[in-house]
């Protein structure tokens, strides 16, 4: 029987994939930012401290380029 965190983990992954098919950047960092929370706390299920730091980094890039960075040409 599957668990928990194979759900979350399936979440995860197909929410990322679907990111990458937004046409509007802005819209795929959201949507990207979403499936590496998931993928967070994925990684917090499993005990995981790559997966933890790898989407940590990302989702603070992603926050950068979303509300930190001037959007000149991001839409």
């Amino acid at each position: 029987m599957e668990s928990y965190s194979e759900y979350v983990g399936y979440a995860a992954s197909g929410i990322v994939l679907l990111s990458f098919l937004m046409g509007n950047i802005f819209i795929l960092r959201i949507i990207n930012t979403i499936g590496c929370g998931f993928f967070i706390l994925y990684g917090f299920m499993l005990g995981s401290f790559p997966i933890i730091l790898t989407n940590s980094a990302i989702v603070l890039i992603n926050i950068y380029y979303l509300f930190l960075k001037n959007n000149k040409g991001v839409k």
